[in-house]
């Protein structure tokens, strides 16, 4: 058992009859939760907490939604100018150990403890960063000597109450890409993730002083609109550069606002009156980014309720989807606002129940996303409970929308023993890529495309055997299980049946 990174997760099938949100549910479906470390949104809960209850916390975190069969974490390593694990590139968050650069006592690295517990639980890791938010606040006394404020003070531009990266500079693109470098090289992470901050959202009387930047690096007759949106879409060519230079089968995913444009505006955008909007206001232009093959997934923060007058979810959902053809589409959801907001369609149990079902019956929507992950815990109970039915049953993480296409070998099966409804088992494999175990559940062996998917472990690289527990029930024991390995791009051997009956 010493080889294990991570033990399985525990899905018994329900003995009784298929709910009607289980006969729908589809093979692959992305079920993500933001955990959001920003002035301790979600965890840690503060940043003086010593590292066991940190711990503790971030584990509770993650064994409420694998029990909701959720297959994703997308966890905020960076959250304005430093970081939460080591780094020459930014001092350490004070959102982790209560003061800006300095380190956590007995936690040498959070970030590679953070992702084999999320691994443990068959869950992939997102590493979310955000590129341009400098500080949170003017505070700039609290900030470390290592920090960009100091280290680089011509990179930053003051907006508001917070200062920002100059996207203008491509010193800040440079070491934005060696940030991301990184994290690639050194850590099992399955993706880097950006959310919507890129240009700051503007602010009435506020200019975002960066004509200097422009005067230096713009083109002839370009404006500073379109300058600013190029300046974003270089940094999403570069990042997604040095991802797959790195590690092709990493991931990478933004979930920009909801609204690219209104169609006031434009006549290609939504049927929406956003007061901003993705393209005008935050100078993003993801459907480019998506055209260009920059991108593996997409994952637009559509907060509103289903028939919200100015912003509908169901227009902006449907709109998301005739729009976008060329890169995995997943949905995000608001669950923060349940019982939380002046629109009362809020204080109904169903609302998020509907746009699950919303994006799970659109065609060309592969999965949601929740922000953020305490809006659920130890709260909204009838909400839950429907969530449990709705993702009664696990299943697997979408494959990439342009895959490396390998074959797989079968897994080898070095021993297994049924005893007291606990089958034990190792396997092993020659694979050398970070993949997943899957396990599954058949009732005809005779046709194994109809197969249950039961749980799932996680295989690093370097991983080439693994030894697990699982526990079944009795009518469970008396059918068959059978064992597939599917590698980071999404390509899955045939099934090794695990016990014959």
């Amino acid at each position: 058992m010493k080889y294990i990174l991570g033990s399985i997760l525990l899905f018994l099938v329900a003995s009784c009859a298929v709910t009607k949100y289980q006969k729908t549910t589809p093979e692959e479906e992305f079920r993500g939760v933001w955990i959001a470390t920003v002035v301790n949104i979600d965890w840690p809960k503060n940043g003086k907490d010593n590292t066991e209850k940190q711990k503790k916390d971030f584990i509770e975190i993650l064994d409420f939604y694998q029990k909701l069969n959720f297959n994703a974490a997308i966890v905020q390593i960076r959250t304005a100018g430093d970081a939460l694990y080591p780094t020459d590139l930014a001092p350490w968050s004070k959102y982790l150990t209560g003061k800006e650069g300095t380190a956590p006592k007995n936690f040498d690295d959070p970030l590679v403890w953070m992702i084999q517990e999320t691994h443990k639980r068959g869950m992939e890791f997102h590493a979310w960063l955000n590129p341009y938010r400098a500080t949170f606040d003017l505070d700039t006394l609290a900030l470390a000597s290592s920090h960009d404020f100091y280290q680089h003070p011509d990179w930053m531009v003051k907006y508001g109450k917070k200062y920002y990266y100059n996207p203008g500079l491509p010193e800040v693109q440079d070491k934005f890409s060696r940030v991301v470098g990184e994290i690639v090289s050194k850590y099992q992470v399955d993706a880097i993730h950006f959310d919507d901050y890129f240009y700051p959202y503007k602010i009435e009387g506020e200019t975002f002083d960066d004509a200097l930047a422009f005067q230096t690096y713009g083109l002839p007759n370009q404006n500073i609109e379109d300058w600013r949106r190029s300046n974003v879409d270089s940094l999403v060519k570069k990042v997604h550069s040095t991802i797959k230079r790195t590690k092709p089968w990493v991931q990478f995913g933004i979930s920009p606002f909801g609204v690219w444009k209104n169609k006031s505006t434009d006549p290609n955008g939504s049927d929406t009156q956003a007061g901003q909007t993705t393209f005008e206001d935050l100078y993003a232009d993801p459907l480019l980014w998506a055209k260009k093959g920059w991108l593996d997934y997409l994952a637009p923060q559509a907060y509103w309720s289903m028939e919200y007058p100015r912003a509908s979810h169901r227009k902006i959902t449907q709109w998301w989807a005739d729009t976008l053809q060329t890169t995995n589409l997943y949905i995000g959801n608001g669950p923060y606002k349940i019982k939380n907001n002046a629109d009362k369609a809020w204080n109904k149990n169903n609302e998020i129940p509907k746009q699950l079902l919303l994006a799970r019956n659109i065609n060309g929507i592969k999965g949601n996303v929740f922000f953020s992950a305490k809006s659920l815990i130890g709260k909204h109970e009838k909400v839950v409970r429907k969530l449990r039915k709705i993702y009664a049953l696990p299943t697997k993480n979408p494959a990439l929308p342009i895959r490396n296409q390998r074959n797989i070998g079968l897994p080898t099966i070095s021993s297994h023993s049924l005893k007291n409804n606990q089958l034990e088992f190792c396997i092993s494999h020659s694979d050398t890529l970070p993949r997943f175990t899957l396990y599954y559940l058949l009732k005809d062996t005779s046709r194994p495309k109809q197969k249950t998917l039961i749980g799932k472990s996680y295989l690093s690289g370097d991983q080439s055997s693994l030894c697990d527990v699982i526990s079944i029930s009795k009518k469970q024991a008396k059918q068959t299980l059978g064992v597939s390995i599917i590698d980071a791009y999404g390509n899955e051997s045939e099934l090794q049946i695990l016990n014959k009956n």
